[in-house]
């Protein structure tokens, strides 16, 4: 009898095991899915670090034109086609 009583407990202990290992590996908050938050986590960091690298350099960009007039003026004429008063304009066109 006792057998018999310790086979179901080993079967029932066994069983109770492989549940929680379910839960563990599985289930929405179990190990794979805080490897999978971690990948994310690295990749997202990644992404931040390179969009900083571009706001300084866009800060620094907004900086320089805040207090150089000339880059202002240079960057009107350049992208704007931008010209002062009294000024003719001649664009040359190669074929």
């Amino acid at each position: 009898m006792t057998f018999h009583r310790t086979r179901v407990l080993q079967l029932v202990l066994i069983l109770v095991l492989l549940f929680i290992q379910y839960h563990l590996w599985f289930e929405s908050s179990g190990i794979i899915d805080m490897l999978r938050t971690k990948k994310q986590l690295a990749l997202q960091l990644q992404l931040n670090d390179k969009l900083k690298q571009r706001n300084a350099k866009l800060i620094s960009q907004v900086q320089y034109l805040q207090t150089h007039n000339e880059a202002v003026e240079s960057r009107a004429r350049g992208e704007l086609g931008m010209i002062k008063k009294d000024e003719t304009y001649y664009q040359i066109v190669k074929n």
